[in-house]
Parts: C-alpha cells; structure tokens; sequence
C-alpha cells in the first residue's frame, strides 16, 4: 500500500492545481484508507489497472456508506487527459461500488470544475448545492455543487 499511495500522490502532485486548494495532503489520503471504507483504484496511461513496478496516471478515492458510495477525489494526469481514462475510473467505481452494495455514487465539487462535462456525461445530475462553501486561497468564495448518479 506504500507503493501505492506514493503513486497516488505523485498524479495528485501533477493533477490538481494549487490555486484552487483541492488537493489533500499525504496524511490525508494514509488516514482515509486506514479507515477501512475507504477505497482506491489505479490506472494505467493505457487505462488498465497498474502493475507492480508501473507509473499510475489516474486514480479515484472513494467512501462506502449505506447503499452509497462517495466519490471523494479523482484524477488524470493532464498530459493523459481527454483519453478516456477518467470514463474507465468512474466505471471501475461504479462496478466495485455496486459490489460493496452501493445504489448510487455522490460527489461534490466546486462549481465551474471542468470535470462537470465528465460526470454529466457518465450519468451524474445535480441535487444540490452549498453556497460560497469553498474558500479559494486568495479569500475567494465558491458554491459546491453536490451530485448523485444512480448504479444499474
């Protein structure tokens, strides 16, 4: 799991820009899986799962709950973006969640993420939204928008 984590945090590192306070620190990410309801899954540039001794160029994190499943981060590296590879994320999510027992995924993002356009095209639809509930490093306040997607 060391290995994996470190991969983990090297596509973090590339993935998420600083300016917008998204990423999660190294600790962060060891004490949700210690958790033991926390789940991860890797992928390589050719979208499958990564070998041993293989560079991961996207990941996703999630959290079971009752029937749901959080999707609390994922990402691509930029230069593998646009690839497909985020589509086969949240569909190795949406099958190893069904699995646990989920009925639905829910996220929550800041709105005018770009990822929008990739949840709303693989089944996501708004049900909420928090006003001003993120704070951008330079005092900025943005709403996050919660969504849910049913799993088949």
């Amino acid at each position: 799991m060391t290995d994996d984590l470190d991969r983990i945090m090297a596509v973090m590192a590339r993935a998420f820009d600083p300016a917008w306070g998204e990423a999660w620190n190294r600790r962060q990410v060891d004490d949700a899986l210690t958790l033991g309801n926390c789940h991860y899954f890797l992928i390589s540039a050719q979208g499958k799962p990564v070998g041993p001794e293989e560079e991961a160029a996207g990941f996703s994190l999630s959290r079971t709950g009752y029937e749901e499943e959080e999707l609390l981060l994922l990402a691509v590296m930029p230069e593998y973006r646009r690839l497909g590879l985020g589509r086969s994320l949240l569909d190795a999510l949406k099958q190893s969640a069904s699995q646990r027992g989920a009925k639905r995924l829910l996220l929550e993002m800041r709105r005018g993420n770009p990822a929008e356009r990739l949840y709303s095209s693989t089944g996501f639809y708004q049900i909420g939204e928090r006003k001003d509930y993120y704070r951008l490093l330079h005092g900025e306040r943005l709403d996050a928008l919660t969504f849910a997607c049913d799993i088949d």
